[in-house]
């Protein structure tokens, strides 16, 4: 992973430029949380790389080192009775917005996990892959991913009997069989929920 984009980005007189990542789209419980990144330039950090990569340990070592050592950094989380209101792409774009204007230095230049988003207020270019890619986005992967789980192994000591620390509200065989045998608690997210309703109509709601 190498600083090209950043570097493209100062090269056009940029000089505040995050990285924004999400964690969460894809979960039947829990929100959506999204990050932006401000790293100094040419920082070393070992390992930086795309959390999906990483290890649970790995990522909390980063986690500290990212927070640590970044000019800015920021977090935002969007509930499931957002996402079921407005659906989830709507509520990670309002997650990655509130992540951005969230810096405690602002930026100017935004780099953006994935191939679209909406609403940032500030100018920004999409990478695909770019957990991958660019440093400051890597980085945005490794806080939000670290700043969800911690939440979801919060609301596993409320509601044990879902699994929340294992599977982090994404469906398993586990968390389909908690909720046949439970029914959904306040974090799932009741949108997400219709194919699984389809499959077991006789699961409690």
């Amino acid at each position: 992973m190498t600083w090209e984009f950043e570097e493209k980005a100062w090269a056009q007189g940029y000089a505040s430029v995050c990285g924004v990542d999400e964690a969460g789209r894809g979960p039947i419980a829990g929100p959506v949380c999204a990050a932006a990144v401000i790293l100094p330039a040419g920082i070393v950090i070992d390992g930086l790389n795309d959390s999906k990569k990483l290890s649970e340990k790995k990522r909390e070592m980063l986690f500290d080192a990212i927070t640590e050592q970044a000019l800015a950094w920021s977090v935002s989380l969007v509930d499931e009775r957002v996402i079921d209101e407005i659906n989830i792409l709507q509520a990670t774009y309002r997650a990655m917005r509130q992540a951005v204007e969230g810096l405690t230095r602002p930026a100017d230049f935004a780099y953006v996990d994935g191939n679209r988003s909406e609403g940032l207020c500030i100018p920004h270019a999409c990478v695909v892959s770019g957990d991958a890619k660019v440093p400051s986005v890597a980085a945005a992967s490794i806080v939000a991913k670290v700043t969800r789980d911690r939440l979801m192994r919060q609301f596993a000591e409320r509601y044990p009997q879902y699994g929340f620390e294992k599977h982090k509200g994404y469906e398993t065989k586990a968390h389909d069989e908690a909720l046949l045998m439970h029914g959904p608690c306040p974090i799932h997210r009741q949108t997400f929920l219709k194919k699984f309703y389809q499959k077991h109509p006789e699961a409690p709601r």
